[in-house]
């Protein structure tokens, strides 16, 4: 009963090009964060505990973190194992896209796919700012904060 309890908590929901259009619609409402990262990326590892405690501050007011690892399907259960190890809040989602390339272009034409890389959204479930590589985890909140208001 742990076990599947266990297997259950970290689940990761696969995800394409359409799929993330109605990921993000479901959020509308909210401020969201989508934050693409992999096991593999020493800087996506780094940055998700600052991620998780801006959620933890900014949850109250509307603020939603949503994850979604770029890992390959072999390193799903060490994507699944690292996000409940650093209490990474659900939901958590796994990129399965038919053409990588493809999907990342959908997401944002002056995205080149590197990791890692987080698109913000308004309440309207518009983008409105995307980051790529390294953020300044301060840009991030106050971009975040001026959404919220």
């Amino acid at each position: 009963m742990v076990i599947a309890a266990f297997l259950l908590l970290a689940a990761l929901s696969p995800v394409n090009e359409s799929g993330y259009a109605k990921l993000v619609a479901q959020h509308k409402g909210k401020v969201v964060l989508v934050n693409f990262w992999a096991t593999y990326c020493v800087p996506c590892r780094a940055e998700m505990p600052a991620l998780v405690r801006l959620e933890q501050k900014l949850k109250p007011r509307g603020f939603q973190l949503i994850t979604v690892s770029a890992d390959e399907p072999e390193q799903e259960a060490a994507a699944a194992k690292f996000l409940d190890v650093s209490k990474v809040p659900a939901p958590h989602y796994i990129r399965r896209a038919a053409d990588d390339d493809k999907f990342v272009n959908a997401l944002d034409p002056k995205w080149s796919g590197a990791l890692p890389a987080s698109f913000l959204y308004d309440k309207t479930g518009r983008k409105v700012r995307a980051f790529f590589g390294e953020a300044d985890l301060k840009a991030v909140e106050a971009a975040i904060t001026a959404l919220l208001k």
